[in-house]
């Protein structure tokens, strides 16, 4: 039967590793302790984490896609092509498509970017391989220029900003493809306050209601207007149902000492003033 050492007290056992004492059975001073374990294998360290190599940008369309965002990013828009415009808008809506050919297809058949923007969902719809994300990714942008030319004039006196309130509705209007009729309401320091669109009509006929005009420039209490429109045709001549019409409302709205500074008609790039006209 094996029996079990009792360890020595501390006093013992410094005097046996002193050497002072002689050892009892089945005591082993530390420095034995310490050089049994120094024989066994060392503990592995683990390795260093390697370097990391230099970002190599993907193969195929998604390395041209890298290439496309770094340089709008480092030299803005403008370093784009409006197909490379196209394509960085469509990345966001198509991530696993190829998005070249849809934006080669875009301008084949609208001619630009921004008559691709401006386009009706359903003639979008009509390009190969775009779908619903795509057509919606492209109305939103259009929905942000406007907006961004609309900040431009509001609340602004348009009569001292005419060249950037021309810039707004010809973004607006001009490209059309039925006629549309807006009323800009004015305050008394020529402020603008609303643009809305009063009517919709045909490629050459849109019904306007002095009445309606003039009842919602009240509710705004607005003292000025412009009325504007578009003529799809791209040619701005007026025609006689144009004219008559202005000077309806024009009577109209003075009754209530409204004021009719100028109808616009917005053309494919060209516009024309009544006022400057002499037809106002």
């Amino acid at each position: 039967m094996r029996q079990d050492v009792a360890p020595p007290p501390p006093a013992a056992k410094r005097a046996v590793e002193s050497g002072l004492a002689e050892a009892p059975a089945g005591f082993q001073p530390a420095l034995a302790l310490e050089s049994q374990q120094s024989t066994a294998a060392p503990r592995r360290r683990p390795p260093l984490p390697a370097a990391q190599a230099p970002e190599v940008p993907p193969p195929g369309h998604l390395g041209h896609r890298a290439r496309v965002r770094q340089r709008l990013l480092s030299h803005g828009p403008d370093a784009l092509l409006d197909h490379e415009l196209l394509e960085l808008v469509l990345f966001l809506a198509l991530p696993r498509r190829d998005t070249k050919p849809i934006a080669r297809a875009l301008l084949a058949r609208f001619g630009s970017f921004a008559n691709a923007i401006a386009a009706s969902p359903p003639e979008l719809l009509g390009v190969d391989g775009l779908g619903e994300a795509g057509v919606a990714a492209l109305k939103a942008v259009q929905g942000a220029a406007l907006r961004l030319a609309r900040a431009e004039v509001i609340d602004q006196p348009v009569l001292n900003s005419w060249d950037r309130l021309i810039d707004y509705l010809t973004a607006t209007l001009s490209r059309q493809k039925v006629e549309h009729v807006h009323v800009l309401y004015l305050d008394t320091r020529n402020r603008l306050i609303a643009d809305e669109a009063q009517a919709r009509g045909t490629v050459n006929h849109t019904p306007v209601y002095p009445r309606e005009v003039v009842k919602r420039a009240l509710e705004l209490q607005s003292t000025a207007l412009i009325l504007v429109h578009n003529h799809p045709s791209g040619d701005p001549t007026p025609s006689r149902a144009d004219i008559e019409m202005t000077q309806e409302i024009k009577q109209a709205a003075s009754v209530f000492g409204i004021v009719v500074h100028d109808h616009l008609i917005v053309g494919n790039g060209r516009q024309l003033s009544f006022r400057r006209e002499g037809l106002l």
